[in-house]
């Protein structure tokens, strides 16, 4: 993102500095330019021409909105993404969200089913539910409840009238959190950008670093995709392997859409887009 801003900054900055001969620019007293991002607006580049006698001074005016480049905005068109979920190629569950929407807000009602077997035994078995809540595009609440086998995990958060951080209630972590960290539901494009994110099952909040490894074409069933490929990892080499994060995601580069994500974990785990609306 910020050599995106540089790269802009430059090729105005010689833009002005290569014509010498300003007398061409006299009928001229304002200039205003809209900035486009994939065929939307995000910003504006203004230009000022203010004369006293032979003194002529030129205000430059940039602005680019980055929310515009990375908010639930960009999901306004989507109502319903379906993945499954495969343990070493073999399909074992699904994963589907509900985009519900009533004026302002917005509801992304999510549930997760998967079951791992072995010649007609189940030996392990998950259910989790979720519902994450925005007003305006801002957080707003986020309520899970998840069955691991035998074991019952959740976590509650919302945001603090006093200072708008979070209030996180889990299983795993009771207490405050930063309100620039985001739940870990793979559907939002905009953990990319988080220093740290909460578990979606248990409230722990995980420390992360995001790597971009570069554009690549992914194909699932008949269609293909053109993807932006992340590699999430865990910033804290201390936690023990089985706390650490190390999971790819891949986001369709214009949309932002989730299309699929892989890691390791007593097998080889893959979510793959199924469907959307």
């Amino acid at each position: 993102m910020k050599k995106f801003i540089l790269s802009i900054a430059i090729f105005f900055l010689f833009l002005v500095q290569s014509f010498g001969h300003v007398q061409h620019y006299k009928d001229y007293n304002y200039l205003e330019y809209e900035l486009f991002r994939n065929n939307k607006s995000i910003g504006y580049h203004k230009y000022k021409f203010n004369r006293d006698g032979d003194n002529l001074s030129i205000i430059i005016l940039f602005s680019l909105n980055l929310q515009a480049l990375g908010h639930v905005q960009h999901y306004k068109d989507f109502n319903y993404l379906e993945y499954e979920l495969f343990r070493n190629n073999q399909l074992i569950g699904y994963h589907k969200y509900d985009f519900k929407r009533d004026g302002d807000n917005l509801s992304i009602i999510s549930e997760v089913s998967f079951n791992i077997s072995k010649l007609g035994v189940n030996l392990y078995k998950y259910f989790a539910k979720s519902e994450e809540n925005y007003e305006k595009s801002v957080f707003k609440s986020y309520f899970s409840k998840t069955k691991q086998n035998k074991k019952d995990r959740y976590v509650n958060i919302k945001v603090s009238k006093e200072d708008n951080n979070l209030i996180i209630d889990g299983s795993s972590y009771k207490g405050k959190g930063d309100k620039k960290l985001i739940v870990g539901t793979w559907w939002n494009h905009e953990i990319i950008k988080a220093k740290a994110q909460i578990s979606g099952i248990s409230g722990r909040i995980i420390e992360q670093e995001v790597i971009f490894l570069g554009k690549e074409e992914i194909k699932i069933e008949e269609k293909t995709y053109k993807t932006l490929h992340f590699k999430f990892k865990s910033s804290d080499n201390t936690l023990p392997e089985s706390k650490k994060l190390d999971t790819d995601i891949w986001y369709e580069e214009d949309t932002y859409l989730w299309v699929k994500a892989s890691f390791e974990k007593t097998g080889y785990w893959e979510y793959r887009l199924k469907t959307y609306k």
